[in-house]
Order: structure tokens, then C-alpha cells, then sequence
């Protein structure tokens, strides 16, 4: 009985080794199935990601596994002992996830060759689909075979304390992100804070920029002012240096131009005031026989009476030949404020606000006026605080209308008389 017990092991042996060397000679890559069950755990579990593992298996059982991922490897283990539906998709999703390194793995042509392809797969950290062409190529033999799931075995422990590290290191690296956020969050806090302080210390400077602006000039109309009065004392220099008889003559000549301009100007003065009155007599009467066909005409009548009506407004101021600037106002209306002006004896001069004209020129004509009107309802800012400053550094007149109207000028004189 021994003798035939041990012919039987022997036997058994000789076939194993047989089946061994013939599938070491063979060319055909072995299947999933056809591998040993020591192998199927480190196959599944490292060749195949669990997400993709659960899809195949509820495509191949026609649903949805509601198993935890343990129980789905285990099933999954179980099912490729041998060929089913199973395990042959699983076979079929391995064979085209690592086809290029299996294609690699397909070059070796001894065990050697076999075993570092293996090792080089460690050596570079790919072993997922290294593991899975070693075991199907048809030269892995036992010794192979038990070597690569030894390695493997000691690559998961190693993973697994490398995923520890990762984890400890994550959370390190977490709280430092947290301290770096508040960190950050101070730094801008303060760059924001920084940055407002500067933009009030540039609102201030611009500030500080526009009144230095207005100082310089008034300083400019104050030189000219001066300037003015400068030229002026050198005339008088000049004249008092000539003769006595000669700037006695000068002087009754003058004054005796000045008496027949003055007279000439009244009657000029009483003859637009009889014009004016002919011209309204002339209107009304024209008025009272108007047909329908000339309603334009009466139209442009009425016009010229209410400009005729602005000349005719009773003023007592008495300008006495004084120079009278006007600022700002309506353009249409400056014939008007002339007509006024020229009404009281005074001599008219228009700068229109810096509107159209250069201010330049603004200053000259203020430093030669008398009295000063400002239309402040028609003229630029600019202008308006030039002729305000000018006036009160200089301690002229000024009289402020906010109506561009004829007769708001007229009552503005009037408050000039009294």
C-alpha cells in the first residue's frame, strides 16, 4: 500500500510538472480563470479601481449591487475560480486597461527577461499592470509567480503606511494652509487699510493742489493789477516832466472833449428814447391793422416792441463815463445790456465767462471795469470765482444777477444807486 501510495504521488507529481513545462512552452497567455486562487485577491484588488469593479459587477448581474466594497471583492474573488460571465468581463477590461504594458511584457522571451521587466516595474512605481501581463505571460512559472505576489504583498504594506504618512502629512498641511489663510487675510486687511489712508492723503494733496492753484492766480491778476498801476505812474511822470503850458492846454482840451462827448451822448441818449417811442406808437397802429395773411410779420413786430420796451426801462443811476464789465449772460441779449448801459452814461465792456472767450483775458478787463456785473446764471465756475476773488481782494463793485434778462440788469443797478 505504501509502495503504491508513494507510485501515485510520484505519478502525481510527474504530471504537474509536465502540466507545468507545457504551459511554460506554450505560447497562450493564460486567462483569469486559469490562475491560481492566491492570485485572484492581489489581481482584483490591485489592477482593478473599486468604482470600476462595482460597474462591472452590476453589468454583470443585471443591477445594482447594494454590497459594501469589501463584499463586492470577495464576490468577486469567488466568481473567477472559474469562467463565467464574471469573470469574463473582468478578464476583458484587464486585457484592454494594460494592453500597452502586456504588449511591453510580450517582447520577453526567457524568465530572466520576465523577472526584470518585474523589477523594473518596482523600481518605477507602475505595478498594477506590470503584476497583471507577469502573471498571464506564458513563461511565469511557480517560483515567478510566488515572487511577484510576495513583492506585491510587500508593496501594499508599504503603500499602506505611505498612505498613512500622506494622510498625517495632509492634515500638517491643512492646519498650515489655515494659519496662512489668516495670515493672509491680516496682510490684506492691512494693504487695505494702507491704501485708503493713501488715497485720503491724495484726495487732500489734490486738494491742497486746486487752492494753490487759485492763490497762484491770484497772484497773476494782482501782478497786473500792479502792473497797470505801474504804466499808469509812468504817464503821470511823463507828463508832469513836459512844460507847464503844455499839459495845462492838454488838460482844458480834454476837458472840453470830455464835456461835448458827454453832451453829444445825451442827445444821442434822448433821440433812442424818441425812437423807441416812435417805434412802439408804430407798432401799436400797425397792430390794429393787421390782416390774417400777415401774421409772421406781426409776429417779428412784437419782437422788436418787447426789445424796444428793455430800452425804455427808467433807471436813476448815472454811471458818469464809467466803465461797466459784464460777465457772462445770454449772447443775444449783449446789445441789449450795451443799449442799458450806454442809457446811464457808463461805457460797456463784455467778456462772455469762458464760455468762447480766453480767459487770459478775463483778468485785463476786470483790473480796467469800474463795476462789475456777473451773470451767474450764464457763466462758467472758473470764471465765476476768478471775478468773486478779483473783486473782493481789489474791493470793486460787484453786482450778482442770476436772470440774464434786460430788466434783471436794470434792477441790478438799481441796487447799485441805492
Amino acid at each position: 500500500m505504501c509502495e503504491k501510495h508513494g507510485t501515485s504521488q510520484q505519478q502525481q507529481g510527474q504530471q504537474s510538472a509536465t502540466s507545468t513545462k507545457a504551459q511554460a512552452i506554450s505560447s497562450r497567455r493564460r486567462r483569469l480563470w486559469d490562475l491560481s486562487r492566491d492570485t485572484h485577491c492581489p489581481v482584483i484588488g490591485v489592477c482593478i479601481p473599486l468604482a470600476v469593479l462595482r460597474r462591472l459587477m452590476n453589468k454583470a448581474l443585471g443591477g445594482i449591487a447594494q454590497a459594501d466594497d469589501y463584499e463586492i471583492h470577495v464576490g468577486a474573488i469567488a466568481e473567477c475560480s472559474y469562467r463565467n460571465r464574471v469573470s469574463e468581463m473582468l478578464h476583458e477590461d484587464l486585457e484592454q486597461r494594460y494592453a500597452l504594458t502586456i504588449k511591453r511584457f510580450r517582447t520577453a522571451k526567457s524568465i530572466q527577461a520576465l523577472t526584470q521587466l518585474w523589477l523594473d516595474a518596482i523600481y518605477q512605481g507602475d505595478v498594477a499592470g506590470a503584476f497583471w501581463a507577469g502573471l498571464t505571460h506564458p513563461l511565469c512559472d511557480v517560483g515567478l509567480q510566488e515572487g511577484m505576489c510576495r513583492d506585491m504583498h510587500m508593496l501594499q504594506h508599504q503603500a499602506g503606511a505611505t498612505v498613512r504618512a500622506d494622510i498625517t502629512r495632509f492634515n500638517e498641511v491643512l492646519e498650515e494652509n489655515a494659519i496662512l489663510t489668516r495670515e493672509l487675510a491680516r496682510h490684506q486687511e492691512r494693504h487695505t487699510r494702507h491704501m485708503q489712508e493713501k488715497a485720503q492723503e491724495i484726495e487732500k494733496l489734490q486738494r491742497h493742489i486746486v487752492q494753490l492753484r487759485a492763490e497762484n492766480i491770484g497772484k497773476e491778476s494782482t501782478i497786473a493789477y500792479l502792473n497797470a498801476d505801474l504804466l499808469a505812474l509812468k504817464n503821470m511822470n511823463l507828463e508832469s516832466s513836459q512844460p507847464t503850458n503844455n499839459h495845462q492846454s492838454l488838460r482844458h482840451k480834454l476837458d472840453r472833449m470830455s464835456a461835448r462827448q458827454t453832451e453829444l451822448e445825451q442827445k444821442i441818449r434822448e433821440l433812442k428814447h424818441k425812437l423807441a417811442q416812435r417805434h412802439s406808437h408804430d407798432s401799436q397802429h400797425a397792430a390794429q391793422e393787421n390782416t390774417p395773411s400777415e401774421q409772421h410779420n406781426e409776429n417779428k413786430g412784437n419782437a422788436t416792441h418787447t426789445t424796444q420796451a428793455h430800452r425804455t426801462i427808467p433807471i436813476t443811476l448815472q454811471l458818469q463815463q464809467k466803465n461797466v464789465l459784464c460777465v457772462g449772460g445770454r449772447s443775444g441779449n449783449v446789445a441789449s445790456y450795451r443799449d442799458l448801459i450806454e442809457r446811464v452814461g457808463g461805457r460797456f465792456a463784455h467778456h462772455d465767462g469762458g464760455m468762447e472767450d480766453n480767459q487770459s483775458l478775463l483778468d485785463s478787463s476786470l483790473a480796467a471795469a469800474d463795476l462789475v456785473i456777473c451773470q451767474t446764471g450764464c457763466i462758467s465756475h472758473n470764471a465765476y470765482w476768478r471775478v468773486k476773488e478779483f473783486c473782493k481782494r481789489t474791493g470793486k463793485r460787484c453786482v450778482f444777477v442770476e436772470n440774464p434778462s434786460v430788466s434783471s440788469l436794470a434792477r441790478g443797478l438799481e441796487q447799485v444807486s441805492e
